[in-house]
């Protein structure tokens, strides 16, 4: 345990943090070929209108394909990094994954294109409030902050751009134009959570929230897109981000004992977006 600082103590040391950090960005490091490859072939698949092929994932035998090639392994990864603890939700409510898709009629982002442009949205989203925290930490906002949970903020902002930039590609790449803001209904709710955050705690929480909306979000899209190379990109990132997660709850505190089955309760409905 590290020293007290500002009354908190860290429940894992620094060195340990810094060993998780670095374990999480060569992790990233390692899925970025397949998922920029991936993200892709989504943009072609689309332009294409592959999916209305008749064998497309929507069969059952080959969505039980795709989902065990690619899919399966987001599920066991996401799993093996999520919290049977309960956390306060620094951010408002998500809304049900399981509403529909379609969004509104007048959306320029339909079918597919719904889901890559949610996926942009809380990628920025995540971004935004990492940068907040930096931003906060620098000008003693929250305390004294250790220097590995700046450097895990800081790796874990870069992260989420990266993601970020290949969906944009996959929607600029379908014609359709980048998301550069967090067009969501929930960003006004974070915005203020993080303005209200007095503490390292308070942003851990606050990220945590984040970080399990975005993951079970891509675990949900490997059931719902119905191009095979959305579900290939939604597995490959997946598992990063569970790994942001995971380390939130050894930062907070909460060790995180695997589920049996992961839910998919806190994932982002593509009704939340506003554009």
């Amino acid at each position: 345990m590290t020293t007290a600082r500002d009354g908190w103590d860290m429940p894992i040391s620094e060195d340990q943090l810094a060993r998780l950090t670095r374990d999480m960005e060569t992790a990233h490091r390692d899925t970025l070929p397949a998922m920029r490859a991936s993200a892709v072939d989504l943009a072609e698949d689309i332009r294409g209108n592959l999916g209305k092929q008749e064998d497309g994932p929507s069969d059952p035998a080959r969505r039980r394909f795709l989902f065990g090639a690619g899919g399966l392994a987001a599920a066991m990864a996401l799993a093996a990094c999520s919290s049977s603890d309960k956390h306060d939700s620094a951010a408002a409510p998500s809304g049900s994954a399981s509403a529909s898709a379609s969004g509104s009629s007048k959306s320029q982002y339909t079918g597919d294109l719904k889901v890559v442009a949610l996926a942009v949205a809380l990628e920025n989203q995540a971004v935004g409030a990492y940068q907040a925290t930096l931003k906060a930490a620098k000008a003693g906002k929250l305390g004294t902050v250790p220097p590995a949970i700046a450097t895990f903020v800081t790796t874990a902002m870069a992260q989420h751009a990266d993601h970020a930039k290949a969906w944009n590609a996959v929607l600029t790449g379908a014609g359709k134009p980048a998301i550069t803001n967090v067009p969501l209904s929930n960003q006004p709710a974070t915005l203020a959570a993080l303005g209200k955050a007095k503490t390292v705690t308070d942003v851990a929480n606050l990220a945590l929230t984040l970080e399990d909306q975005a993951a079970q979000t891509y675990l949900f899209a490997t059931y719902n897109v119905s191009a095979a190379a959305g579900i290939a990109t939604a597995a490959t990132i997946a598992p990063v981000e569970a790994m942001h997660a995971a380390i939130l709850n050894f930062v907070l505190g909460k060790y995180p004992v695997p589920d049996d089955f992961l839910p998919t309760d806190k994932a982002a409905s593509p009704a939340l977006l506003t554009v």
